[in-house]
């Protein structure tokens, strides 16, 4: 996604006064650098939270150690946890948590390949989740990733607000 297509989504929340914040997992903070690249984020970017590690996703966003051992942290349960605790630390108005495979190493099976990503948009007191596999390097994952939940963002803002 270009600088213009992301300033046209930051425009829109502008308009509404909304805001965005970003817990990040497999990103690895790509998220906050490319929203940042709009002009006047600032009056709507909170913040982003990157939680590689599985400690700092129990200790900043309060993700459960059993759910954690239940799932796997690439998954859509660890994600949805990492939403709300994220939702509760900035209160932003777009709350977004993504986990997932960039890379071998982790929890990947034939039915979680490298590759899967699991995204949570928390707005309106609702959470939207999704499930993709990109394919690639995992700089290439993490690029699809981003792309991605940006485009998801305007959907979601277009059908709500």
């Amino acid at each position: 996604m270009n600088t213009s297509d992301i300033t046209r989504i930051v425009r829109k929340l502008q308009t509404s006064k909304l805001t965005v914040a970003f817990a990040e997992s497999a990103t690895a903070g790509m998220l906050a650098s490319e929203i940042v690249k709009a002009k006047g984020t600032g009056t709507t970017f909170l913040g982003s939270i990157v939680t590689y590690n599985e400690s700092v996703k129990q200790t900043l966003l309060g993700v459960k150690k059993k759910t954690l051992e239940l799932y796997t942290a690439e998954s859509q349960q660890v994600t949805n946890e990492m939403v709300m605790g994220l939702h509760k630390l900035l209160n932003a108005d777009f709350s977004i948590a993504v986990t997932g495979l960039a890379e071998t190493g982790a929890s990947e099976t034939d039915n979680k390949p490298v590759g899967t990503v699991f995204f949570s948009m928390f707005y309106k007191d609702k959470i939207e989740e999704f499930r993709e596999v990109f394919e690639g390097t995992s700089e290439n994952v993490r690029k699809q990733a981003t792309e991605f939940i940006f485009t998801k963002m305007e959907e979601i803002y277009d059908r709500h607000f």
